[in-house]
């Protein structure tokens, strides 16, 4: 059996169909069948739709805005409440570890971690629409927020004079003074990124995520990784450093990390090293045994509260000098506002933040909705995190989005709803009210060990790349870039470099798209790229050009080389050849050189040329002098011509353009397709249009494209009825050429006739001077 489940061997024979219709033109489709008549609602019909009113639309719209009414009401309590409190339980023990070592992000005290995996589970448990995502911290988003607290209040502010019993001055820091400054801020960003994020659910502005596509969330996340790990590492090796930020501060802070090597504390290290083995051990067998194994080991929770057992029975801070917790603080702050005055200072950074914690959270959301079956609205979801986060903005938390492992735990103990959430959120509260006074001797390397053992999914990230650039290189440079950009340059310049980048590799894709000659596959109405397959055939006189993209003024200039790439010459050049051809011949007549018949053009020494062939003996004398009357005669430009004038030869009779992968055209397209029409029409080389959209028509009439020579009856359904429709043309009519009525009065004008409209003698034509002259300008 091949992939998939398909049988491998022949293709079996799934058996033919003949349709019969007629040739259909856009005019004649049009004729036959009548447009539904589609009136836009007027502005005061809007209004009465949208402020109107109903018991029904009430509480519909009340449902969207609190799910918890959707779901609560169905809650099955005999099948999913015990599976919850056992979810709850374990996802709580771990919300309240992360919380800790996550507030070491942030930069600030530890217990304003528990904080932060507290208070935005209650509101997300109204306004949510994900019954899986476990609120709360996030490793990328608290580094995010922690470089601005650190930008903000860095330790040189704090710096006060001491002297000791020597009488030495000597400089400390006031850390009391700095972690009050520093929560204050956090607090504040949380608040703003609250309020942009209530804007945006707002507006209905969700779809706003969409422009950050998964290989930019991939870069950027592992970037992200990167940072926390060097922030994390100093914490594990207890070595003091300077606070960097900006550009290159993670390079800055290596450098310092190996400068200052030699002062590493060794138990610290020997705890930090432990705790990242084991955790990453214990994972991995999570991992491979999940279906074996009921519930996940919590091993993070069980190595803390060893760690924190051995510190304490070790007294390793008195004896090792190690860095411990010291201090968690029972209870609750009260609500205090946020510090407004600091808002100007902080939007940058908010918006990114507010933008990121939304995708990142959005992004879990979906990928367990479509596991288990149920719809997420990404407005409402960016109203309930903006709630989440100006509500625990006021209880001096930082940023709440989802942390994927806490999540992937809530999940996989069986979680069902956001009941499962408010009992892990009960945990939590369990630690700050009676637990926090246990977990002060903890070594901080423990946390940070914790935070590094959590980074592995987001490391494992680099093996996308090779894939990704098998599969589409565009995408795998937009992975790279952003990655890069953010270490280098931080994460909210990166994140904005990346998406930059994401951006103009559309672009450059948009103006360099695919395109190419098409042919007919033998024996049916399909065309395929002539230079993909052998077997396909390009109908006799006619050119068939496909450009697969939008057509606006960034690749017009790629439709044009297209073209000419597809037919071989350029209209422009061929007409200019053309009239610096007839205009020698005119001379040539009024020297006596050449004559003109009505069989075509014959020199004084009674040669005919060879371009054409006479029906009579142009030998006779009398023939020679035919009266001064009008004669028409024909030039065969893809033929040699009795003057010394390269004419390019033009092999077709017709140009089709398939556009059936054009989505809209902008004013310069249509002004550029006016002229393209015209400039073949020049030559005598009709130009078609099929597979076109409905609203393609629509813009051509709006932007003045026809008149009486440009009309609808060029656009066909299908390439294959404009090919149809041409080759029924060229049995039915005499080819002759539109300049015969010039030639044929060049034997009575005594004055040279001048046969270019814009009186120039150049190869080339001044194309911008034409186009601007339309009528539609």
């Amino acid at each position: 059996m091949a992939a998939g489940g398909r049988q491998a061997g022949p293709r079996p024979d799934l058996g033919r169909y003949v349709v019969s219709r007629p040739i259909y033109s856009e005019t004649a489709f049009q004729e036959e069948n009548e447009k539904r008549a589609r009136l836009p609602p007027t502005l005061r019909e809007r209004v009465q739709g949208a402020c109107s009113c109903s018991r029904k639309k009430a509480f519909q719209i009340t449902k969207s805005f609190l799910p918890i009414l959707e779901w609560l009401p169905k809650y099955r309590v005999k099948e999913w409440l015990i599976s919850d409190i056992i979810s709850g339980v374990s996802t709580g023990l771990v919300a309240t570890l992360q919380g800790l070592a996550f507030a070491l992000l942030v930069a600030v005290p530890l217990g304003y971690g528990l904080y932060s995996a507290f208070f935005p589970l209650l509101t997300y448990f109204f306004l949510g629409t994900s019954r899986h995502l476990s609120v709360g911290p996030f490793p990328v988003v608290s580094l995010m927020v922690g470089s601005v607290v650190l930008s903000m209040a860095p330790d040189d502010k704090f710096h006060i004079m001491s002297s000791n019993a020597t009488g030495l001055n000597k400089t400390l820091i006031d850390t009391v003074s700095r972690d009050a400054q520093r929560v204050v801020i956090a607090s504040t960003l949380t608040f703003l990124v609250g309020i942009i994020q209530l804007v945006f659910g707002a507006l209905q502005i969700g779809f706003i995520v969409r422009y950050l596509a998964d290989p930019l969330i991939g870069g950027f996340t592992t970037a992200a990784a990167f940072q926390v790990f060097v922030s994390q590492l100093k914490i594990v090796l207890n070595v003091s450093t300077k606070n960097y930020n900006g550009i290159l501060s993670i390079i800055y802070t290596l450098i310092e990390i190996f400068q200052r090597i030699g002062t590493t504390n060794i138990a610290d290290l020997i705890a930090g090293l432990l705790t990242i083995f084991i955790c990453m051990v214990v994972k991995e067998i999570n991992e491979r045994f999940k279906h074996k194994i009921p519930v996940p080991i919590p091993i993070e929770v069980i190595v803390t509260i060893v760690a924190t057992g051995i510190s304490y029975a070790a007294d390793l801070e008195k004896k090792y000098n190690a860095g411990i917790v010291k201090t968690i603080p029972r209870g609750f702050l009260p609500p205090e506002p946020p510090a407004v005055s600091m808002f100007s200072e902080m939007i940058a950074a908010a918006f990114s933040i507010a933008v990121v914690a939304y995708a990142i959270a959005v992004s879990v959301a979906k990928v367990y909705a479509t596991k288990h079956d149920y719809p997420i609205d990404g407005n409402q979801e960016f109203i309930a995190y903006g709630i989440s986060n100006v509500f625990a903005g006021a209880f001096s938390c930082f940023v709440a989005t989802t942390a994927l492992s806490r999540t992937a735990v809530q999940e996989s103990t069986g979680g069902k709803t956001q009941v499962a959430s408010i009992i892990s959120a009960g945990i939590v509260l369990i630690a700050i009210v009676a637990l926090g006074k246990l977990l002060e001797p903890l070594q901080k390397s423990v946390l940070a060990a914790v935070v590094i053992a959590n980074l592995k999914g987001m490391f494992m990230q680099v093996f996308d790349v090779p894939r990704l650039w098998r599969q589409n290189k565009a995408d795998a440079m937009i992975w790279i870039f952003t990655c890069v950009a953010s270490i280098i340059l931080g994460l909210d310049l990166g994140l904005l470099a990346g998406l930059v980048f994401g951006l103009l590799t559309v672009v450059v894709r948009v103006q360099f798209p695919s395109w190419g000659g098409l042919g007919n596959v033998p024996g049916t109405d399909l065309y395929k790229k002539v230079k993909n397959y052998k077997t396909v055939v390009e109908p006799e006189g006619v050119k068939i050009l496909r450009f697969s993209s939008p057509i606006f003024y960034a690749n017009i200039d790629g439709l044009k080389s297209s073209l000419k790439s597809t037919v071989g010459f350029d209209a422009i050049r061929v007409h200019n050849k053309r009239l610096r051809a007839l205009r020698m011949i005119q001379k040539l007549i009024k020297k006596g050189k050449l004559k003109a018949t009505k069989n075509g053009i014959i020199s004084d020494s009674g040669t005919t040329n060879e371009a054409f062939e006479s029906d009579e003996d142009l030998d006779d004398p009398e023939d020679l002098k035919i009266p001064t009357k009008e004669v028409e005669i024909q030039v065969d430009w893809n033929s040699e011509l009795p003057v010394k004038v390269n004419v390019p030869r033009v092999p077709i009779h017709s140009l089709i353009f398939d556009f059936g992968g054009v989505s809209f055209l902008d004013v310069v397209a249509v002004r550029t397709m006016r002229m393209i029409v015209k400039e073949f029409e020049r030559i005598d080389v009709t130009v078609y249009i099929a597979s076109h959209q409905d609203n393609i028509i629509t813009k051509l009439e709006q932007c003045g494209f026809f008149d009486d020579n440009i009309r609808k009856d060029m656009f066909f359904l299908t390439v294959h009825d404009a090919v149809l429709y041409i080759q029924h043309e060229m049995m039915h009519r005499d080819i002759q050429d539109p300049i015969f009525e010039k030639i044929s009065l060049m034997q009575e004008s005594k004055e040279p006739i001048d046969f270019s409209e814009t009186g120039k003698l150049d190869d080339e034509l001044d194309v911008q001077e034409e186009v601007w002259s339309y009528p539609f300008n």
